[in-house]
């Protein structure tokens, strides 16, 4: 068995744009990269556990790339490639009739979430409102999409899954334009522009993983806090047998002296 580096070598490495914050979905493909290597017999169960857990409490993309660096797989995050967007990738995805091209919140809110298609231009505008517009799961009618955004004195948020291409340019006055979910996606996933003007309102623009992925992340972590918690009571089980035994030797030998000097 090919033994990978140690706990050792795990320590950062800072590099160019290293420093980045990581992503749940950057921490759980570095995940994956490792269940392969222990899977293929690249990393013994020890190395794999370590790794583990230093990918789990990874922050910055300067923890996360040496965890992986000897493995023949793409090993930093951002090259590491995104998770897939649906079975069969985006092409499946792209050219469907669109569901709807508007989405109006007039002292009221709005949705577009689930599966629905969203159209080469699509405008939502609230006002004292509220709207929502969910991407992770949605289809699209073309690569290239627009979707305009105006919200006065109200919010529309926009959800976008990790591996998309999403470029946001609105305008804040007297409001919020979030652009914090700008972001290139996979080589084959259609770019979205979300633009438009967030008057005493806002516009928020996030990432976050698919429902399916997220629930995936989640069962993972669970299953190795509960791995861990499972080590540690044996661990504590063997310290308390093994002082067990200690004091047990320590009283036989008070005893054995004990005898001696009643004999003398």
């Amino acid at each position: 068995m090919t033994s990978g580096a140690s706990s050792g070598d795990m320590a950062p490495r800072p590099q160019a744009g290293s420093q980045m914050r990581a992503s749940d979905a950057e921490r759980e493909r570095i995940a994956e990269a490792l269940r392969e290597g222990v899977a293929e017999g690249r990393l013994t169960m020890e190395e794999f556990e370590e790794r583990l857990d230093a990918a789990y409490r990874a922050r910055t993309h300067a923890e996360l790339e040496p965890l992986v660096q000897d493995l023949p797989v793409p090993g930093r995050p951002a090259a590491a490639g995104p998770a897939p967007a649906a079975e069969g990738g985006w092409a499946g995805r792209i050219g469907s009739t669109p569901t709807s091209r508007t989405g109006i919140a007039v002292m009221s809110g709005f949705q577009r979430k689930g599966r629905w298609t969203v159209p080469r231009r699509f405008t939502s505008f609230v006002f004292w409102g509220g709207g929502e517009i969910d991407l992770r799961e949605a289809r699209f009618e073309d690569r290239d999409t627009v979707i305009r955004c105006f919200a006065i004195m109200g919010g529309i948020q926009v959800t976008a899954p990790p591996d998309l291409d999403v470029h946001v340019g609105g305008v804040g006055i007297l409001g919020a334009f979030d652009n914090s979910g700008s972001g290139e996606g996979s080589p084959d996933s259609p770019r979205v522009t979300v633009t438009g003007l967030a008057l005493f309102g806002g516009v928020a623009v996030e990432r976050k993983l698919r429902k399916e992925e997220s629930r995936r992340l989640k069962e993972d972590r669970k299953r190795f806090l509960a791995e861990r918690h499972e080590e540690r009571r044996e661990l504590r089980a063997e310290r308390h047998a093994e002082r067990r035994e200690l004091r047990a030797e320590r009283r036989e030998r008070r005893r054995s002296l004990d005898r001696r000097w009643s004999d003398d």
